[in-house]
């Protein structure tokens, strides 16, 4: 299939990461945290102290015992870190460097079957990796959804380049693409821009679409929306291509290796590289060799969608990119940098300055900024402009305000996700967090519905 999607906006931040491959410093303490996956509540299966291994369980969901979360190195259980009415909101993991691993024996999935793989992934603490729409969660095993779905590339500011990270790796995506295969009856869908690299383009067993267009077009959930919509009951599951790597990688060598290769960018940062490192990997050990300006945020995942850390925090389970961008918190004279400034430097959504007339290629200075504060919510046209799902996204935000849940329903909220109204929330005038407001949306819906 070929898919064009016509809504959405392009958002160059200066500061994109070159396609050059760093050396990181090897990071002593790695962190599980619970709060990487929403609705989640950890039942631990270690203390502080115990030994682990590569694929030793470190906790369990309570609500799901199957579902295990597994240390991506050896060593020791150091801290595990409490919040809150004593909530578990990290573990965290010396590493003694020696990768030992649980189990290291591959077996032959395609003679076992799909509920011997089920098996495996869930005690191993791959399953995980794989997210399921509606609700936008860790994938019930005892599902069996109508398809699979890759996106082979990121749209966001700042993101990745796949094609760089799994460039001749085609018998570890290939293998982890076979055991996506046994756990669908329908397709395995893989997305990609129209001159991907190789690997993807040779991809086996799968259904290859091309899409075209600016952002979200890169999000699962637009791909989805365009290809296979979701209707009530109906579940599809999703991973991202370097989680197809690491299943790959148990199906030919029955190894945990959370290996991964991850962006850093962003005007903050003196490096502008990707570097090997493993899942759950401090934040100092990567930028130990960078220089840091002052007054800047470090983010782990995207600008639109990542979560702020510091240099002692960890990247999350799911991103795949640091981002370093200016905080944003000095005052701007009013006739140069203000809201009086003529704008030749600023990028708009709305063609506010005469920006708008220049190459789209052209990338922009951005901080954390609101320049504003929350305003009241009303219908503006500004959503729709950015928003290319068939729904009508500030009514649906209306009826989660207001937990009308049979409203919802009908506005379409099993399709969406946080994410994607990402920009919806760049984009608003009123300065509303649209993405809390969506996420407490879906967690009503399956606390009350699921």
């Amino acid at each position: 299939m070929k898919i064009t999607v016509k809504k959405g906006l392009n958002i160059n931040i200066k500061g994109a990461s070159e396609k050059i491959m760093g050396e990181a410093n090897s990071s002593k303490l790695f962190a599980i945290k619970p709060t990487d996956f929403p609705n989640l509540v950890p039942k631990m299966l270690v203390k502080e102290g115990d030994s682990v291994k590569c694929g030793s369980p470190i906790f369990c969901d309570k609500y799901n015992d199957q579902i295990n979360f597994s240390s991506p190195v050896s060593g020791e259980v150091q801290n595990i870190i409490r919040g809150e009415k004593r909530r578990i909101l990290s573990v965290t993991i010396l590493s003694d460097n020696k990768f030992i691993q649980l189990n290291s024996k591959p077996k032959d999935y395609s003679k076992l079957g799909r509920e011997d793989l089920k098996t495996d992934l869930l005690s191993i603490g791959l399953w995980p990796l794989i997210r399921m729409r509606p609700i936008d969660i860790i994938a019930s095993p005892s599902d069996s959804p109508k398809s699979i779905f890759i996106s082979g590339f990121d749209s966001n500011p700042l993101s990745p380049d796949y094609d760089f990270i799994m460039h001749n790796k085609a018998a570890e995506f290939n293998a982890g693409l076979e055991l996506l295969n046994m756990l669908t009856e329908g397709k395995v869908h893989l997305q990609t821009r129209p001159n991907a690299d190789d690997v993807f383009l040779n991809a086996k067993n799968i259904q290859h679409n091309i899409v075209k267009g600016p952002h979200p077009a890169g999000n699962v959930g637009t791909q989805i929306h365009e290809i296979d919509p979701l209707n009530k009951g109906e579940v599809i599951w999703y991973i991202n291509p370097q989680d197809v790597l690491i299943l790959g990688r148990f199906s030919l060598t029955g190894a945990y290796d959370a290996s991964k290769v991850i962006s850093l960018g962003g005007e903050g940062s003196s490096e502008k590289k990707y570097f090997k490192t493993i899942s759950g990997s401090s934040i100092k050990s990567i930028l130990s060799k960078t220089s840091i300006a002052e007054n800047s945020r470090i983010l782990s995942g995207n600008p639109l969608t990542g979560d702020k850390v510091d240099l002692d925090g960890f990247i999350g389970y799911y991103h795949n990119q640091i981002s370093i961008i200016p905080e944003g918190n000095e005052h701007k004279f009013f006739l140069t940098d203000g809201w009086l400034s003529l704008g030749f430097n600023k990028f708009s959504a709305s063609k506010s300055y005469p920006t708008w007339l220049l190459p789209k290629s052209k990338s922009y200075n951005f901080d954390t900024n609101l320049n504003g504060e929350e305003r009241a919510f009303v219908v503006s046209g500004q959503y729709e402009k950015v928003f290319p799902f068939d729904i009508y996204p500030v009514q649906l935000i209306k009826s989660i305000v207001t937990n009308d849940i049979e409203k919802m329903e009908n506005l379409g909220i099993y399709e969406v996700a946080p994410e994607d109204f990402a920009l919806c929330e760049f984009v608003c005038t009123s300065k509303i967090n649209v993405q809390n407001i969506v996420r407490e949306g879906l967690d009503l819906v399956y606390k009350e519905c699921m």
